[in-house]
């Protein structure tokens, strides 16, 4: 038995080094959190969200399959809807005041968030709060008691709020008051860890900071990195057009990590994929002695990510498409169908088709080169696409993904 429990001690102690390891981008601290695990009590890790971006991106799940990873160990998650401070804005990363939400707002994206978010944790082996249950007893004692916690030169360590500060753009009290707020939610759901990608440290530490003020034991902080698009450069982001969403269909996951730039390859095999460590650090090593074509190792990507989000056969099945499509040149075996009854520009027909989410995306998509027409690059902006004859059908493409048969209107 001795035996039996020593073993078991060593493979707990070589999963939990890699998972405090891979994909991490900071722990403050991780001697710390070392000592709240060897405890051997079940920690209450806190991820908070706001609701006013509920469709997510395999960047934001990189933080959640951390979560995922720690409830495997016997952990608890608690996942704080911020449906209180979704109606004031969080400035965190932005130069300029976020509009407020709606009541009816909040609960719309909260469902549709959580409906993502138990994709991969466990929803039996999380506790949701929200907001509201405790911020909806605040009175203006309760208020200026947290306030006092803070100083304005605290706040003005927030690199955008001093930023504003400097340049003189507008700064209200209600934006200083988010961090506060947030950190409140650690002292409200006695937080032992908070998770959160880089670009929410300051709010994190601030929820340290408000416990330790207040002579609690001082939460740790896991912090993972962002995602870049598939573009390779800029953080995920839907103006950018470089996401994949959590919910795209099979195909277009697969069609999405297959077009993701070759330098970004590393760290989505480290911090998306379930591949085991080994065998990414053997990816990683041919990839830099250029041993390796990057699209073979992008082809067990896609199909590990498709995998995770949907199924074995989904996976499977995208794998096929893609290369039927991709290698084989041939035109996909589903196309959403677009029937026209009279001339259209092609910047509308693009706009309505889906292709794209507004003509100045139209024309960029033109200028690129990327649309054509039966096959038949269309270059000219002005371009009118008739409908097809009677009896015909037309396949409207941009780039090698993006297909729709055009029909004539009956």
């Amino acid at each position: 038995m001795y035996l039996l429990n020593a073993q078991r001690s060593l493979l707990d102690s070589v999963i939990l080094d890699e998972i405090l390891s891979r994909g991490v981008a900071e722990i403050i601290t991780e001697a710390g959190l070392r000592a709240r695990i060897a405890e051997g009590k079940p920690l209450r890790l806190k991820m908070g969200f706001d609701p006013s971006r509920p469709l997510l991106t395999i960047g934001n799940m990189v933080g959640i399959r951390k979560l995922r990873q720690f409830q495997e160990l016997g952990h608890h998650v608690i996942l704080i809807v911020g449906d209180w401070t979704a109606q004031i804005g969080d400035p965190s990363g932005k130069d300029e005041t976020r509009k407020m939400l709606s009541y009816e707002q909040t609960q719309e994206n909260a469902r549709t968030f959580m409906e993502q978010f138990f994709k991969v944790a466990d929803k039996d082996k999380t506790e949701v709060r929200w907001q509201s249950e405790w911020f909806g007893k605040f009175n203006l004692e309760d208020v200026f008691h947290l306030a006092k916690t803070f100083t304005l030169a605290d706040m003005l360590e927030h690199e955008t709020f001093r930023k504003r500060h400097d340049a003189g753009q507008p700064l209200t009290l209600i934006e200083l008051m988010y961090p506060a707020l947030q950190a409140y939610d650690s002292i409200a759901i006695d937080a032992d860890v908070e998770f959160g990608g880089m670009d929410q440290k300051f709010n994190i530490l601030a929820g340290r900071q408000l416990q330790e003020r207040r002579g609690k034991r001082p939460q740790e902080v896991f912090l993972v990195p962002l995602l870049p698009g598939t573009d390779g450069a800029a953080k995920m982001g839907k103006s950018l057009g470089n996401t994949i969403d959590v919910d795209d269909t099979p195909n277009d996951i697969y069609g999405k990590v297959m077009s993701i730039a070759d330098s970004a390859l590393p760290i989505y095999l480290t911090v998306a994929s379930d591949l085991p460590t080994a065998e990414v650090d053997e990816y990683k090593k041919q990839l830099r002695e250029g041993k390796v074509n990057p699209r073979d190792i992008k082809m067990k990507l896609a199909y590990d990510i498709v995998r995770q989000f949907h199924d074995v056969n989904a996976a499977r099945n995208a794998e096929q498409e893609f290369v039927r499509v991709f290698s084989k040149r041939e035109l996909p075996s589903e196309m959403e169908t677009f029937a026209m009854n009279a001339p259209m520009p092609l910047v509308d027909l693009l706009v309505a088709a889906k292709f794209a989410p507004s003509k100045s995306e139209a024309r960029r998509l033109i200028q690129q080169g990327g649309v054509k027409l039966n096959e038949e690059k269309i270059s000219e902006m002005d371009a009118v696409i008739p409908p097809p004859a009677d009896g015909s059908e037309g396949i409207l493409s941009v780039g090698r993904r993006k297909f729709v048969k055009l029909t004539k209107s009956r």
